[in-house]
């Protein structure tokens, strides 16, 4: 399957049951796939009026109590940054799709990962956190797809999947698991179902007397601290023997993979690839610059995530960056070269 058609069938088993959209390359298919597959499976499609409109009714659909999604490309994500901060506010699980593409403006079609900061860092108002998965893969489009559902559930929160274009439109083989919900999600007793025979339930981000909505904040905080502690993913490949790690993610995680395993002989380069964009594997890159590593940050971008390593690290190494920005895509020859300077840099031939 393609990555774009693998997370759309992932969300379908995952329960997702009301899809709503609105058309942007390099993301259409998974529209034109939910809105053959949903009428299969009794769920509801609406391509919307507009990207706004799509997030206010995913915003709707999960006050409800149903699993909701919605999807776009960088400009029309955007669009979606109001309804998405009303949904941390009013602590409703959805799942937001972003299959990035080149910017800032209208850009162009290409894979890009422009949207690091916009996703992590709240692309909204208001001191809020979403959990970021980053897939790398049309396998992770879909895994990583079912646990969104999961851990919005979870926390009573949005989640984000942060694709890009590659990915989204690449085709490779994967296994479908059978999915059950975990048996320990919490209830939905806070969805409005109608309030015949119980008291009224209440679902808001406005909170107008004072005091409240610090209160409230605060109460975020510490869900947002429990997410930091429990929810960290990340894979390490020839990571203990490195003298410099390369820190990637998505589409360049795939180039920087295939520049490890040409050097595993050499065994001087590494790999970690965050998984959980937020909450970042900052503690797991601290002790490996606490352990004498380097690191090269490599991401097509102008360096977003860079800034993150640099503050994970806390000055104890050197973090080199090699990036392609504007929808060009990172080669494994050009991160070989950067790696070999680092490698020189501390005396190593590799």
């Amino acid at each position: 399957m393609t990555g774009n058609d693998a997370m759309a069938e992932g969300a379908i088993r995952a329960g997702c049951r009301f899809y709503y959209g609105y058309p942007i390359t390099p993301q259409n298919e998974v529209p034109e796939y939910m809105a053959r597959r949903m009428p299969e499976v009794g769920g509801t499609f609406i391509q919307s009026e507009s990207e706004l409109a799509a997030v206010n009714m995913v915003l709707g659909s999960s006050a409800a109590g149903a699993r909701a999604m919605t999807s776009s490309s960088s400009p029309g994500i955007s669009l979606k940054q109001e309804g998405i901060s009303y949904m941390a506010g009013c602590e409703l699980p959805a799942v937001i799709a972003n299959v990035q593409r080149g910017g800032p403006g209208l850009g162009d079609i290409g894979a890009s990962q422009a949207d690091y900061f916009q996703a992590v860092k709240g692309g909204g108002h208001g001191d809020y956190r979403l959990i970021v998965l980053a897939p790398y893969s049309v396998q992770e489009m879909a895994d990583l797809t079912t646990l969104a559902f999961d851990l919005a559930d979870r926390y009573r929160s949005p989640v984000m999947i942060l694709s890009d274009a590659q990915i989204g439109q690449m085709m490779e083989p994967l296994v479908w698991h059978d999915y059950a919900p975990p048996a320990d999600l919490p209830p939905k007793d806070w969805a409005l179902t109608g309030a015949a025979g119980r008291p009224k339930r209440i679902v808001r981000s406005f909170f107008l007397y004072p005091g409240q909505l610090e209160e409230h904040n605060i109460r975020l905080q510490r869900k947002f601290a429990r997410m930091r502690e429990a929810e960290v993913r990340f894979e390490e490949i020839n990571v203990e023997k490195a003298e410099v790690v390369i820190v990637a993610y998505g589409s360049a995680a795939r180039v920087a993979k295939g520049l490890v395993l040409r050097r595993a002989k050499s065994g001087a380069v590494g790999l970690l690839r965050p998984v959980t964009l937020w909450p970042f594997p900052e503690k797991r890159i601290r002790e490996l610059a606490g352990e004498g590593k380097d690191f090269l940050v490599a991401e097509m971008s102008a360096g977003q995530m860079l800034e993150d390593v640099k503050l994970a690290v806390e000055g104890r190494s050197k973090v080199g960056f090699y990036g392609r920005i504007g929808g060009a895509v990172v080669t494994i020859e050009e991160m070989t070269l950067k790696a070999q300077e680092m490698l020189a840099s501390r005396g190593v031939r590799a």
